[in-house]
């Protein structure tokens, strides 16, 4: 998995979107990005973090993330630790709940997400090829190892 160090230019630039939600500018990204609000599993303090939405479904509405960081990063480990998580996303914003999606679903959110993005394919397989670490030439058995390194998450609404 690729580290990006705190505090360089890569991890100011990744964060750089978090300031367009708090100043309620997140419309600008209309449901291409969501920002995630959570709570720090060891701190308590409220995080905020901005991921690419990879497959957006009007039912729900669920919105499929990847977590292109490795089970390790932060927030991934903070929902799995408190589950009050709060998406934003466009002028949308709810209380949320995630599931982790199974190998066969994942594949095929990536296969319509290459589909859906194949003018840029060249830079979706090397996007992709960054994340895994290895060549991404966007096969079946591709999408399989990208899935294994790159879970998938879906958020929804919370069913009080």
């Amino acid at each position: 998995m690729p580290t990006i160090k705190k505090k360089s230019a890569l991890w100011y630039l990744f964060r750089a979107p978090v300031y367009f939600y708090r100043w309620h500018l997140g419309w600008l990204f209309g449901r291409r990005c969501l920002m995630l609000s959570h709570t720090g599993r060891r701190t308590g303090l409220r995080r905020h973090t901005v991921l690419e939405v990879v497959e957006y479904r009007e039912k729900g509405p669920e919105l499929i993330v990847a977590n292109g960081f490795g089970p390790d990063c932060d927030w991934l480990r903070n929902i799995e630790a408190n589950s009050n998580e709060e998406v934003t996303v466009g002028f949308q914003r709810f209380a949320a709940s995630h599931r982790f999606l199974e190998e066969a679903e994942a594949m095929q959110v990536i296969q319509d997400y290459e589909r859906r993005n194949r003018i840029i394919a060249p830079l979706v397989r090397r996007g992709f090829s960054w994340l895994t670490e290895r060549p991404y030439h966007g096969d079946e058995s591709d999408r399989r190892e990208f899935v294994h390194h790159i879970p998938l998450i879906a958020f929804r609404p919370r069913v009080c």
